[in-house]
């Protein structure tokens, strides 16, 4: 079963891609102007990818409130799901870009490559952190 990992932002979706369940690897990035591209471009890839569920990032303000961001995930969701007949799942992503920065740094990358890749580092690390959830709620 893969499962595809999502971080959108106002103007690029992250996207993230795991088949193994286990370990969760970046996919690509997607500019878009408007949701309907956007919209058709995932669909794309769910099909491609014969992709079961859906994580999608949910960018909680720090004191746990929902902001804009937040907001635009949810939005994101329900279009999504009046499309697709699979699970799409809500993470809570604080932080994921800034671990994904970090990561990237950590592996002395660019500036110009951190910024093709940030976003689908983020989506990989939102999409891992959904799997080690469940990892652990299966070994309880």
């Amino acid at each position: 079963m893969s499962i595809l990992g999502l971080d959108l932002g106002a103007k690029t979706l992250g996207v993230a891609i795991s088949h193994t369940n286990i370990i969760a690897n970046p996919y690509k990035t997607i500019r878009y102007d408007n949701y309907d591209s956007l919209l058709n471009e995932v669909l794309n890839i769910i099909n491609k990818e014969h992709v079961e569920k859906i994580v999608l990032g949910l960018p909680k303000n720090m004191n746990n409130t929902s902001g804009e961001a937040a907001l635009r995930s949810i939005s994101f969701k329900e279009k999504l799901s009046k499309l697709v007949d699979i699970p799409i799942i809500l993470v809570d992503e604080r932080l994921s870009t800034i671990e994904a920065e970090n990561i990237l740094l950590t592996n002395d990358m660019s500036r110009k490559k951190r910024k093709d890749v940030i976003d689908s580092a983020a989506a990989m690390i939102i999409l891992d952190t959904y799997l080690r959830m469940e990892k652990n709620n299966g070994n309880k």
